[in-house]
């Protein structure tokens, strides 16, 4: 659900985006809460996993630079602050999400698989930040995280597309999608049917589908607000 009416959306040159060792207030004042609630979820989808998030805690954009800080949480305590309508909790539901781009001008979107938390939603491959895209200890890597998310949701090689110089940043209350367009030298049918090969592959993929979208008449209300927000946006400056 959108935490605003119209998210905003807007370019960045560049992030710049570090790691804090510190720890997430919320979390531990709710604990019991939000242990109760994730045993009922797990219930319900046992596939659910309880590792470890990054959660932006300090943001701030200058001179084309997103500027951001990351505490770590438990995936848990993410998902119920989700569930309790993000209350003011100190942080920001922050990641890179990859949106492939076809050679005829379309975007693949992946619709999310009955097992997982987000059943039915349709959006770019993405995922909440987690430790492993923390390098040197002190960095937190949104291109690594995307082209991670990329390889694990649609099974294509990150090094075969083209990413766009810079991110555009979907901001809707407090989350914010910074989205790489990433360009492929395939047609947008070819693109989907090589996708739906891949996952065909896989024992339980996340994604159930994958969705072509040509411009504002190809969208769908499973569509998250900030995907809605940035191919508006995208679908409006194509010629410019």
């Amino acid at each position: 659900m959108s935490d605003s009416a119209t998210p905003a959306v807007r370019h960045v040159d560049r992030l710049d985006l570090s790691f804090d060792a510190g720890s997430w207030d919320f979390a531990a004042a709710r604990r019991a809460e939000i242990d109760a609630l994730f045993a009922e979820l797990r219930r319900a989808k046992p596939a659910l996993f309880n590792g470890r998030v990054l959660l932006m805690h300090r943001f701030a954009i200058a001179d084309g630079v997103m500027h951001g800080t990351f505490l770590e949480a438990d995936y848990a305590a993410f998902v119920a602050w989700q569930r309790w309508g993000r209350p003011d909790a100190g942080v920001l539901d922050c990641f890179g999400a990859a949106a492939i781009q076809s050679a005829d001008g379309a975007f693949l979107l992946g619709v999310m698989g009955g097992h997982t938390f987000n059943a039915g939603q349709i959006y770019f491959p993405c995922g909440t930040p987690d430790p492993s895209d923390v390098i040197g200890g002190t960095t937190v890597d949104f291109d690594f995280s995307i082209r991670r998310e990329l390889r694990e949701e649609t099974g294509l090689d990150p090094a075969l597309l083209r990413p766009e110089p810079g991110w555009t940043l979907a901001v809707d209350g407090s989350l914010i999608a910074a989205v790489k367009v990433l360009r492929s030298e395939l047609t947008a049918d070819v693109l989907r049917a090589r996708i739906l090969g891949n996952l065909a592959r896989e024992p339980q993929p996340e994604l159930a589908d994958i969705r072509i979208v040509r411009g504002p008449a190809d969208f769908d209300p499973a569509m998250r607000g900030y995907v809605t927000a940035f191919l508006t946006h995208r679908f409006s400056h194509a010629h410019e």
